[in-house]
């Protein structure tokens, strides 16, 4: 065997990355590990009372791809940390071990073909789980986990960041894999996951847990989905669970041609399921709307029989790397997001619901409160958006931080400057028992004329900024991540209470 591994080495070419956009400038694939400690701050101080740790998770490239026509979506896992400690800041970054990275590593080449298209894999990944854990990473019942949607979570040392292994929850988790994006509450310390084509590519099931604080599965419905497509994210309210099918198709025979993981189907309508939190799927109750798009929640909501949703929605697909199944031309326009409210009203003997924009604001990456998630009313909500009165040069697109102020109605911005972006925002509250949006916003900046990044630390209630973390290189384009308070990571579970 190792006679023949060293045969195949001989052969392999150079590393070289093809000459395409999605590799050029901010975009191009890292590949590094590092360590800094005790970061520059370039400007203000970092509050004190910030302790603990700002985890995110993105894609880079292991390998140049099998094929030219990568997405922005697809690559190796790879956690970035900045650890906090009485007004010092440490970075560390690790990509994450999979069986796919390693099994890269050990032929120092690309294995995996179109982004979870197994019929496009080399032979040598025949067998080999593609799961890249390259989008979400979360803190619960004392592990760090590294998720993506098409694989069980990887745990993570919190410290060292350095992998421990496959996660699937001693086998009680019966999906062929899990979502990632959890929701978590940190008043009872569950997280409520779930998985779509949870028993292969093409299937139409769909299976929901409820993980105790014990880090054991306390709640499972499985159910039939309108149909073998996307469900990026969910929402949860105190009472219900909002799950909204959005037409974004897997075709499995469109795969074995070779062709993409997902298609637009603009003529079909958008169909969601509500479910009571801890219901059996015979509570399900469906409602059906106009064709839309939306790849992420902010946050639910229940008020007596109404159950409620605000998620940044689109006419048309937002996830323009996905082609339309007729082979038309994508309409990008129809694909704007904004924050937009869905309100299903359990009460009534009907399956439409009700549809509000609340701003005017193109917005994505929503976040809240991380302690409000699924509360009666939460008040204050966090985006990456457009704000038509700030515009910078170089950057005119989704560049700003938003904050959105639900009771006041009441929308501001902070932007970083001349060619400058922002990355999804993490909010890390003052103590674990302080007033709803008291505390501060975490996010990374791209300094896109630089080619390197900034974690700006701003107040959450007026976007002021208090400090500028200085590195000394990028951080490549991340897309999920959470704060664990020290507190958190010592005592293995969160304190939080919500504060009206």
């Amino acid at each position: 065997m190792a006679n023949l591994l060293e045969q195949e080495l001989a052969t392999v070419g150079p590393v070289r990355f093809p000459n395409i956009p999605l590799y050029e400038g901010f975009g191009a694939p890292m590949r590094l590990e590092a360590d800094l400690r005790d970061c520059e701050v370039s400007y203000g101080a970092v509050p004190k009372d910030l302790n603990g740790v700002l985890y995110r998770c993105g894609p880079d490239r292991q390998y140049p791809p099998l094929n030219d026509d990568d997405i922005f979506i697809d690559g190796e896992g790879k956690v970035v940390m900045f650890r906090f400690e009485n007004g010092h800041v440490d970075f560390k970054t690790r990509y994450v071990r999979t069986a796919r990275y390693n099994l890269q590593e050990k032929h120092r080449r690309e294995l995996f073909g179109r982004y979870r298209n197994r019929y496009t894999h080399d032979p040598l990944a025949q067998g080999c789980n593609p799961g890249t854990a390259n989008t979400n990473v979360v803190w619960h019942a004392g592990r760090l986990l590294a998720l993506k949607e098409d694989d069980m979570p990887y745990e993570l040392d919190p410290y060292t960041l350095e992998t421990i292994g496959r996660y699937d929850y001693d086998g009680a988790v019966k999906s062929l894999w899990l979502s990632a994006h959890p929701h978590l509450d940190q008043t009872t310390n569950e997280l409520l996951t779930f998985a779509y084509q949870a028993k292969g590519d093409g299937t139409t099931d769909m299976a929901y847990y409820v993980i105790g604080a014990n880090g054991k599965v306390k709640h499972e419905v499985w159910f039939q989905a309108p149909w073998a497509g996307l469900m990026h994210d969910f929402a949860v309210s105190d009472t219900h669970i909002i799950f909204p099918f959005f037409p974004l198709l897997t075709d499995v025979e469109v795969l074995k041609k070779g062709g993409p993981f997902y298609q637009w189907h603009r003529d079909k309508e958008t169909v969601v399921a509500v479910l009571p939190r801890f219901g059996t799927a015979d509570q399900i109750r469906w409602f059906r709307g106009p064709t839309s798009f939306a790849g992420h929640m902010m946050n639910g909501s229940t008020d007596g029989s109404k159950v409620s949703v605000d998620i940044c929605l689109s006419r048309g697909n937002s996830f323009a790397f996905f082609p339309n199944h007729d082979g038309s031309t994508l309409d990008q326009t129809q694909g704007i997001p904004h924050l937009t409210r869905f309100t299903f009203d359990l009460a009534a003997n009907t399956s439409d619901y009700k549809t509000a924009q609340l701003y005017d604001w193109l917005c994505e990456m929503p976040r809240t409160d991380d302690r409000y998630q699924g509360s009666g009313k939460y008040r204050h909500g966090y985006v990456v958006c457009h704000d038509p009165s700030r515009v910078w040069a170089g950057m005119a697109g989704l560049s700003a931080v938003g904050h959105f102020d639900h009771k006041a109605g009441k929308a501001a911005s902070w932007h970083p400057g001349p060619d400058s972006g922002v990355q999804e925002p993490c909010f890390a509250p003052r103590g674990p028992n302080s007033p709803e949006g008291d505390g501060y916003i975490l996010v990374l900046v791209n300094r896109m004329a630089e080619n390197r990044s900034d974690l700006a630390i701003l107040d959450a209630q007026s976007l002021e900024l208090a400090a500028l973390v200085k590195l000394p290189m990028r951080v490549r384009m991340t897309f999920h991540g959470m704060w664990v308070s020290q507190e958190a990571l010592d005592n293995r579970r969160y304190s939080a209470s919500r504060t009206p």
